[in-house]
């Protein structure tokens, strides 16, 4: 493995950060505060590709390596964490399914227009009864002629208020011990689809998180992502790559809320020095840095894995779990240092910390990579 970036990677992380900088930062307080999403500037991130990181240019995508895709995450996150979440979830379990389980007819209706930023999707496997325990989902396709009848409830979707294309798990098979499960991609426009209000969110505000209703919605066969009772397999599989999205998402918020810290430090004087000069000061920032990258190299191997072809769940749950904690202990951190100031909105630390709770939540909790983790291990 190689430990040093490509010349490719070092360039695509400039292009992304000055785009970030100077497009991203001068508005995310505001989509923060106003819960807003920026559709003129996710037009312009469509023209850089960023919907289609690792779909090949036939495609009408990137064709990045894994490692430029957490990259790209990273770098956005690092400026705009709503945003960050907006394309890692596109792209890591919306985009990249279709690709790799649809048929080329598939690819051609729905993944282009993906791919180009012309079509947001969502991924839809929450729901009321089903969080962590992602057998429990109720939604159930009927068969009927030669389509299928949609009925069920999604919650806290992800792009849900902007979405174009849903990616909707539902139960095929309720005989037997075994259910079977299959995934429909189901259109926003398509009867008996149904999207609720916008959710109000401690932290990621600019992403409009909705609930998404299905009542008797009709969906042709052709609309079936895999062969059917394939939906858990194509589950697991998303979200094993998914988590180098939310690893890398949750590796730019600590990132950022390192970069803010030191400066604040440096710049901030008491009893006649700056902070930054202060044993206790030094030792936050030493383990924060520390930790930030070990966070980074985690990640980047397990994107490195990914990219290369080889098993990689554990190693992803590893990133994931790691990473979503080191930014909820960076950006408490990083208030501690602020001091008062961090807990006013005069300062970007204060959204950083409710940004970085949701890391250790959505995609998995926690407590459920350390359960894939043990279970790698031959623990259960």
């Amino acid at each position: 493995m190689r430990l040093e970036p490509t010349m490719k990677q070092m360039v695509m992380r400039r292009t992304v950060r000055k785009f970030a900088e100077e497009i991203l930062a001068p508005v995310a307080a505001e989509m923060d505060a106003t819960a807003t999403f920026p559709s003129e500037i996710i037009q312009e991130m469509a023209k850089l590709q960023y919907f289609g990181l690792e779909i090949p240019a036939n495609y009408g995508g990137a064709g990045l390596d894994a490692v430029s895709y957490a990259i790209v995450i990273e770098e956005i996150s690092r400026v705009c964490a709503a945003i960050g979440l907006c394309i890692s979830v596109h792209n890591s379990v919306s985009a990249n399914p279709i690709y790799e389980f649809g048929t080329e007819d598939q690819r051609k209706i729905f993944l282009v227009p993906m791919a180009k930023g012309q079509a947001i999707g969502t991924f839809c496997l929450t729901e009321p009864n089903a969080g962590s325990d992602a057998s429990s989902i109720e939604t159930i396709a009927i068969r009927d002629g030669s389509g299928y009848v949609l009925n069920g409830n999604k919650i806290f979707v992800t792009n849900g208020g902007v979405s174009s294309v849903n990616l909707i798990f539902a139960i095929t098979n309720r005989a037997g011990k075994e259910k079977g499960y299959s995934v429909f991609i189901v259109e926003s426009d398509r009867k008996g689809l149904e999207k609720g209000p916008t959710e109000e969110l401690m932290g990621m505000r600019g992403n409009p998180v909705c609930p998404i209703a299905l009542d008797d919605c009709r969906v042709p066969e052709e609309n079936r992502l895999g062969a059917e009772g394939q939906g858990l397999k194509i589950a697991l599989s998303s979200l094993a790559g998914g988590r180098i999205g939310i690893a890398s998402q949750a590796l730019g918020i600590a990132q950022a809320s390192l970069d803010v810290s030191l400066k604040y430090a440096k710049e901030r004087y008491q009893f006649g020095k700056p902070l930054s000069e202060f044993g206790a000061i030094q030792n936050y920032l030493v383990n924060l840095t520390t930790r930030v990258e070990a966070a980074r190299l985690l990640t980047y191997y397990s994107a490195y894995l990914k990219g290369q072809g080889l098993a990689h769940t554990k190693e992803t749950a590893m990133a994931k779990l790691y990473a979503s904690e080191v930014a909820v202990y960076a950006t408490r951190i990083g208030l501690q240092i602020h001091g008062g100031y961090g807990y006013t909105k005069a300062y970007p630390i204060e959204r950083y910390y409710r940004d970085a709770k949701a890391c250790e939540i959505y995609e998995g909790t926690s407590e459920v990579q350390r359960l894939v983790i043990a279970r790698s291990l031959g623990c259960g």
